[in-house]
């Protein structure tokens, strides 16, 4: 297992309890428009996922990240 899988399967984990839809995830799925989140839902789930990673994800991180893929992106950049 690549380090890219394992941090999409982290963050897929940690959609899960958002993803009232049960929409299936790929690298393509927006959070707004696939999976429906309003402001507060992607402000818990960027806490989940800082929490997760032991990141911090700026607004201006945040203002760029629209899918799943630019999210694993984002955090291994991170985390690297």
């Amino acid at each position: 297992m690549t380090d890219s899988t394992a941090t999409y399967e982290r963050i897929a984990a940690q959609i899960e309890p958002f993803n009232k839809k049960g929409v299936a995830l790929t690298d393509g799925t927006t959070f707004a428009g696939d999976l429906e989140w309003d402001s507060l839902t992607v402000m818990d789930f960027v806490a989940a996922i800082e929490d997760e990673f032991d990141i911090i994800i700026t607004m201006n991180m945040q203002a760029e990240i629209e899918t799943v893929g630019q999210l694993v992106t984002a955090v291994e950049k991170l985390t690297a």
